[in-house]
């Protein structure tokens, strides 16, 4: 890939957007991302992927206004633009946007279709499209809407002004506002947690929240599925085991709970080699 620089370590890959000047979506950049998660549908591996930008101005500037001029070959643009932003959602890996920049217009939805975005003080977050005479096309729109409630999320698209981190986390745009002083380490915190998981266990949370969010009584219904189907599993039995060795239910939880699931995991790693983790 010429646009996409990507690394794994320990079943997390990387994925550094470099598209100068302004790490624009042309229609190569957003091919490649395609490619890249079409390559991840059958990476069991895989449990979450970062996104960052190589550039220190910009995580993605916008989609190219080049695309957007009624040809055929400009609708195709379009159309695989939209195709990429159903894809990130449709990601059975967690995904993580790392933005200390601006994401604006198709950059700022690309965020927002990941699970999880963080921003640091550098970053902001808008859609402007109607600057230039068009509405939001990649979900910019809808998701202002349902996360920020109708008259904020009119102000928002009508002016396109831009929302820094701590005013996006508080409007539900992003995740969490990180001070970039404090990004890296807060990040590989959250990632060596997620290696403890299995993709399963990801996919397993993403089907009951997207169903909870179009659905109550669906995802209500689908959390109880995998209840039950977890609760059977010899491996939870393991684990449940342990944990109640550790002092789980007794007054130390009240104390030191991570210290009884620190305990749990020295227990289970003595039983790892009944392969137990993968059942």
């Amino acid at each position: 890939m010429n646009k996409l620089h990507i690394t794994t370590e320990e079943g997390i890959k990387t994925v550094v957007i470099d598209n100068p000047p302004a790490n624009i979506w042309t229609v190569e950049v957003i091919d490649e991302m395609n490619d890249f998660f079409n390559s991840l549908k059958q990476d069991s591996e895989t449990i979450a992927i970062v996104f960052k930008s190589a550039n220190p101005q910009f995580f993605v500037a916008h989609l190219d206004l080049n695309t957007i001029n009624g040809s055929p070959e400009g609708q195709a643009g379009i159309h695989a633009f939209a195709e990429m932003i159903e894809n990130v959602k449709s990601l059975p890996q967690l995904s993580i946007a790392v933005v200390d920049g601006f994401a604006r217009g198709g950059g700022n939805e690309f965020t927002m279709a990941c699970d999880i975005t963080y921003g640091t003080e550098n970053a902001a977050f808008a859609q402007p499209e109607i600057g230039v005479n068009i509405p939001t096309g990649g979900q910019g729109g809808v998701q202002f809407a349902r996360r920020l409630g109708r008259k904020k999320a009119m102000q928002l698209l009508l002016t396109g002004e831009d929302i820094l981190a701590p005013e996006a986390e508080a409007l539900n745009i992003i995740t969490k506002f990180v001070p970039k002083a404090e990004l890296d380490e807060y990040l590989n915190g959250v990632l060596d947690t997620l290696r403890a998981r299995d993709l399963r266990d990801i996919s397993m949370y993403k089907d009951i929240v997207d169903a909870s969010i179009r659905d109550e009584a669906a995802g209500a219904s689908i959390e109880l599925r995998y209840f039950l189907e977890r609760a059977a599993e010899e491996k939870t039995q393991t684990i449940i085991r342990a944990f109640l060795k550790s002092g789980g239910q007794t007054e130390r939880e009240a104390t030191d709970f991570a210290g009884v699931f620190a305990d749990t995991a020295a227990e289970l790693a003595v039983a790892s080699s009944d392969g137990f983790k993968g059942d």
